[in-house]
């Protein structure tokens, strides 16, 4: 092999990893508090990967009706909310909507239960 072709298939294991593989972090809410409130409330969800860069939007959903938040701070770590007066009262779970090329509406595994 010549040593042309050598730094080439060299530089190419570098680079490739990193370009073809990555994948931006996958978001997750773990836990809402308070777990319970009224429209005009603020909440704050803690969870990972939460930051701008992969989380555009936080809704309520009970797998008819998606209301949308306001978010109203946003980190790496936790997200506050605020509830608008459009939520009814009932048990939601909490979902996202990712970020990129292909954005995507992922349920989370946390509930808040909004109060009258």
């Amino acid at each position: 092999m010549k040593p042309s072709y050598f730094f080439v298939l060299l530089a190419l294991a570098a680079i490739l990893p990193v370009t073809a593989f990555s994948q931006a972090a996958m978001p997750r809410m773990t836990a809402v508090e308070p777990m319970e409130g009224k429209a005009g409330d603020e909440v704050t969800v803690a969870g990972e990967n939460l930051e701008k860069t992969n989380v555009a939007e936080v809704y309520f959903t009970d797998g008819k009706v998606d209301v949308k938040l306001k978010v109203v701070e946003q980190a790496a770590t936790s997200i506050k909310v605020k509830i608008p007066a459009s939520c009814k009262p009932g048990r939601w779970a909490l979902m996202i909507l990712t970020t990129g090329k292909e954005p995507k509406l992922i349920e989370q595994p946390v509930k808040f239960t909004a109060l009258e």
